[in-house]
């Protein structure tokens, strides 16, 4: 299948992006914006909890390392809640030592990019998980 089939199949879907770092926020929310995909962000964990609450979201961005909240205390309470356990998480992080990944999908991610992130990379998982 050819990638512009698989980005009319995502078109129009829901994002949400929670990173507390403005430049990795740029760039993601930037390219997301660029392939017709709604983009919602978040800078905490708080904030993406409550945004969650508010707005139907069908995949999740989520730094790891955040302050107050982290990403996997974040993941955890996005999979103990009944209304949005079942939206996808990939998780986004620097850390790309050894069990880091298992880390993050223990927490209740779907799937792991590292950073800088490759973002051909994170639209082939992203289509995966939305199809």
């Amino acid at each position: 299948m050819n990638q512009s089939f698989l980005l009319e199949n995502i078109a129009g879907k829901n994002i949400l992006v929670v990173d507390d770092d403005p430049r990795n926020m740029f760039a993601i929310v930037s390219y997301l914006e660029s392939i017709n995909l709604k983009v919602y962000s978040s800078e905490s964990g708080f904030k993406a909890i409550e945004i969650l609450g508010e707005t139907e979201i069908d995949i999740i961005l989520m730094d790891m390392m955040m302050p107050e909240m982290d990403g996997y205390e974040t993941i955890r309470k996005i999979k103990e809640n009944p209304k949005t356990e079942n939206i996808p998480v990939i998780s986004v992080t620097a850390k790309a030592m050894k069990g880091d990944r298992e880390k993050c999908l223990e927490a209740g991610a779907s799937e792991y990019v590292s950073k800088p992130v490759d973002l051909q990379e994170l639209l082939k998982k992203m289509i995966m998980l939305l199809e």
